[in-house]
């Protein structure tokens, strides 16, 4: 069984739950936004076939995970005390794209290079981030988190197809873009 079959089982099982979707659906509550930030995570050990990195820096070893909502952008979030280290492994790890529909049935994951987004992404956030904590600035004037993103229509244009699920079926894989990408980070 290759990673994709893997992440496709839990998909249908864990994140396209039809079972919950109805029952959200029955007690009018939401079902974007449902299935939270660590199965999207899981969803990408899977699919990469590598494990988490710990709890700071890259969610995955190689990897950076983002999940949004069709249309949405993915956020990245950068703390006091890691940012900057973060946002230097940020260019060099891959990053994992997770775009949804509002019922899940719908999932686009596609791949980038941090590379490919280090000159036009983190490069420019890095002298962002050191104004946003600038010690010499009061604290009242400075954010809690510094927080930026990626657009869906970037990562749409540029990303590599990994998987597309319509309708809750597989409909498009390429199992050698993950081989690919996870051969370069080893």
């Amino acid at each position: 069984m290759s990673n994709i079959d893997i992440a496709y089982d839990f998909y249908q099982k864990h994140i396209y739950d039809k079972e919950k979707i109805n029952l959200l659906r029955k007690y009018n509550l939401k079902i974007a936004g449902s299935v939270p930030s660590a199965l999207w995570e899981l969803f990408g050990a899977l699919i990469t076939g590598k494990p988490g990195a710990g709890s700071t820096g890259a969610d995955l070893v190689g990897w950076e995970v983002k999940s949004a909502k069709f249309g949405g952008s993915f956020e990245y979030q950068y703390h006091l005390n890691t940012g900057a280290n973060k946002l230097k492994e940020d260019s060099i790890v891959n990053h994992l794209f997770c775009s949804y529909s509002e019922t899940y049935q719908d999932v686009l994951v596609k791949a980038m290079r941090g590379s490919s987004l280090k000159e036009i992404y983190f490069k420019v956030w890095e002298p962002q981030y050191t104004k946003n904590y600038d010690s010499k600035v009061p604290s009242s004037m400075r954010r809690q988190r510094f927080r930026k993103s990626i657009s869906h229509g970037f990562v749409n244009k540029n990303g590599l197809l990994v998987i597309e699920i319509r309708g809750g079926k597989i409909i498009t894989r390429k199992d050698n873009v993950l081989l690919e990408l996870n051969n370069e980070n080893s």
